[in-house]
């Protein structure tokens, strides 16, 4: 098991998506993990290496417009198109996986799986759940907006990420910053994903997407957990006791020390979290195929 992963390639709706996997030579099962908006299969690094070593194998992909996964031309980041691509990556593999989703990752696993209850074996949603806090996403859509015209500097980088998350550990270093930052011809640094995601419209249909992800909830049957990051903005605990209501079998896996972006903020007790729920979710994982 290499400590770093190979890059993996993707073709679906006419957009190259890019992934990087861990491969475990007699794996426990396979994991998929998807990040948040805004983010990259990088965000996810030391949890799929940590997977990896453990024996499950591992895809973490760039969803469209992030990263180094295609940009849409028609501008199309709607949740049935990042359900699209999640439904033909999991129809790649050689066996049904885990879903572990952050955010929007967690949005687009859930739907999914709420569509196709023979997507996956599992699912772990992140810090995302059908009622989510509007505060909460304001604040992060007005960090995504703020620098349109980009940073001069990594050092700017990284301040503005200190400011938006003044309670995360370790700042982040330069080689870090660079997974998820590009170098325009201006030579300023910009966020690495399309503009035109901020451009999908959510608040007219905010209600529309409740709806809809509560829906899919309601047909949720494989093991499912929800890691909340205890000082998330994002879920509250009328956030937390719908899902259950949707979901009564979930378990709830709260993290003291970290925020909206939990994996991150403290990457030991998610990743602990997470390895427990693989364990007793799917340990037959590696012999259903699908």
């Amino acid at each position: 098991m290499a400590d770093h992963p190979t890059r993996t390639e993707f073709q679906h709706d006419g957009l190259t998506l890019v992934g990087d996997l861990w491969r475990a030579a007699q794996p426990r099962g396979t994991v998929v993990l998807l990040h948040g908006g805004g983010q990259t299969r990088h965000s996810w690094h030391r949890t799929g290496q940590r997977l990896g070593a453990a024996g499950w194998t591992v895809v973490s992909m760039d969803a469209r417009g992030h990263g180094e996964s295609g940009w849409s031309p028609e501008r199309d980041y709607s949740m049935d198109a990042l359900v699209g691509d999640l439904r033909g990556i999991v129809a790649s593999l050689d066996q049904r996986p885990v879903l572990v989703g952050a955010s929007m990752g967690g949005s687009t696993a859930l739907v999914a799986q709420g569509n196709d209850p023979e997507l996956a074996l599992g699912l772990v949603l992140v810090d995302i759940v059908p009622r989510i806090e509007p505060a909460g996403v304001a604040r992060i859509t007005a960090f995504m907006s703020a620098r349109p015209d980009g940073f001069a500097s990594l050092d700017e980088v990284a301040e503005a990420i200190r400011a938006y998350n003044p309670h995360r550990r370790r700042p982040p270093t330069e080689q870090g910053l660079r997974k998820n930052v590009r170098q325009g011809p201006d030579g300023r640094w910009y966020w690495h994903w399309d503009p035109a995601f901020l451009l999908r419209g959510d608040e007219p249909v905010r209600s529309e997407r409740r709806e809809r992800m509560a829906a899919a909830a309601r047909a949720i049957r494989v093991p499912t957990l929800l890691v909340r990051g205890k000082q998330s903005d994002v879920v509250s605990d009328e956030g937390v006791a719908e899902l259950r209501s949707l979901i009564p079998h979930a378990q709830l896996a709260d993290v003291r020390e970290a925020g909206h972006m939990v994996a991150g903020d403290d990457n030991d007790v998610f990743t602990e979290k997470l390895v427990d729920f693989l364990l007793s979710a799917a340990p037959g994982g590696a012999s259903d195929a699908g």
